[in-house]
């Protein structure tokens, strides 16, 4: 068995039901509300074994009306559903006293708790780090909110939009075209959120890897602690060099489109059939690029001579030009093609040329390589049937994460989950139900 086939053996997510899961017996209480970076970190947790109990109030989560056009798949949207699957789903007033008795008598089983309503709220309704701790120490505590914990801006309230979260941390600023003199402010001008919900998911990735750290260090000194994390907070750990270009030279990035500063050709460009992404990371990979082009009288030119000469931006808007004239004859295919047959004869600095078509989202589906991958999973869904979503993107050889399949309507595992974890009666349960503490 050669390296690939035994890589592909060893990492393949469909049979990750088959080996153990790094968290394996971990109890994950969620119960994040309004704010999606809560569910994105259990997701992580999930796929990598862990029992996620998903508790919602009586409702539902509002998270779950965000959805493209009104497009729902039972109860869930669809940004809702993707986060969703794999886990168990409770309904449970525990803002109320009776509620929030339950609630702790399963924080004291738990080992990792998500809030997205901030301590302020917790604490008063007696669900709070302090109280939590009293009665399991070894329970991992992670409060996502808008602006934190404590500091000048911190103020309670769990539901923020994504866009604020980008808008906080200044990326927002940075994305988009330029705006140029003389022309007016035209809407394409301001500033641009990213496509995605950025922030929600910098946030559940940052608050699933704060976790893991807390579960090591947990291993070793028997203790649980809190966690205090804001989306905006972990987009910063994506500005690169922009903050520091600022603090060590007085200089703020401003939006360049797909113009960049730091290298250049460095942009995405029109190609026959779309667009296409074109990079030369130094003057010899220039140099390559001129040759693949056939406009080697570049190399001459001042303006593109040199690195220094050819980030400024004045210089990048022509060279674009240039670029562009010979891309546009060309399918993106093929420009690739052509740019690998040139980079596989040569070796160093002269090799690093770069090129990658722009896929639109159904193009994306069609990529054959992601899928024998298994980045996309194939779901049967109740309410719909077939459904593409996206796998794990990650791939382990021991520990190999789980596609989360099953889909649970809201509420579906409440009688089962406070049987188990509360020791209710079926009497006391229909109590509750009518007093809407829970619902099923």
């Amino acid at each position: 068995m050669n390296w690939f086939e035994w890589i592909e053996r060893e990492t393949r997510p469909g049979e990750a039901e088959k080996r153990r899961g790094a968290f394996d017996g971990l109890l994950v209480l969620d119960l994040s509300y309004g704010n999606l970076a809560g569910s994105v970190c259990s997701s992580f947790l999930a796929e990598q074994g862990a029992r996620v109990i998903r508790v919602e109030l009586p409702g539902g989560d509002i998270s779950r009306k965000f959805t493209p056009e009104g497009t729902f798949l039972g109860d869930s949207g669809l940004g809702y559903l993707v986060e969703e699957l794999g886990k168990e789903s409770v309904v449970l007033d525990y803002l109320s006293p009776e509620g929030g008795a339950l609630l702790k008598k399963m924080a004291s089983q738990a080992d990792v708790l998500i809030e997205t309503h901030g301590q302020e709220k917790m604490v008063s309704v007696g669900l709070g780090y302090p109280e939590l701790s009293g009665v399991n120490g070894r329970l991992i505590y992670l409060s996502i909110t808008p602006t934190g914990n404590f500091g000048p801006d911190s103020a309670p309230g769990e539901v923020e939009a994504d866009v604020v979260g980008q808008a906080r941390s200044g990326i927002i600023y940075l994305t988009g075209e330029p705006e140029e003199e003389g022309k007016s402010p035209e809407y394409y001008q301001v500033p641009t959120r990213v496509g995605s919900w950025f922030s929600w998911y910098a946030g559940g990735i940052f608050g699933a890897f704060s976790v893991a750290g807390a579960l090591f260090y947990r291993e070793s000194s028997g203790k649980g602690q809190f966690i205090d994390l804001t989306p905006s907070e972990s987009i910063l750990q994506f500005l690169d060099y922009n903050l520091t270009w600022y603090h060590a030279a007085g200089r703020v990035r401003e939006r360049l489109g797909n113009f960049d500063i730091a290298v250049y050709p460095y942009t995405f460009v029109r190609c026959k059939d779309g667009y296409t992404f074109i990079a030369a990371y130094n003057d010899d990979a220039f140099r390559t690029l001129c040759e693949i082009m056939g406009k080697v009288e570049l190399l001459d030119d001042p303006r593109f001579a040199s690195f220094s000469e050819r980030t400024k931006l004045e210089n990048e808007r022509e060279l674009v030009k240039h670029i562009e004239e010979w891309t546009s004859r060309h399918t993106a295919d093929e420009i690739l093609r052509i740019i690998q047959d040139t980079i596989s004869r040569k070796s160093g600095p002269g090799a690093a040329v770069v090129t990658g078509r722009v896929n639109r989202p159904d193009e994306t589906l069609k990529e054959t390589h992601w899928w024998e991958r298994g980045v996309f999973v194939n779901h049967e869904d109740p309410d719909y049937g077939r459904l593409v979503l996206q796998g794990p993107g990650y791939k382990m050889t021991e520990t190999p994460p789980r596609v989360r399949r099953e889909k649970r309507p809201l509420g579906a595992d409440t009688v089962r989950v406070l049987k188990e974890l509360c020791g209710l009666a079926d009497e006391e349960l229909e109590r509750l139900k009518r007093k809407g503490i829970i619902s099923s």
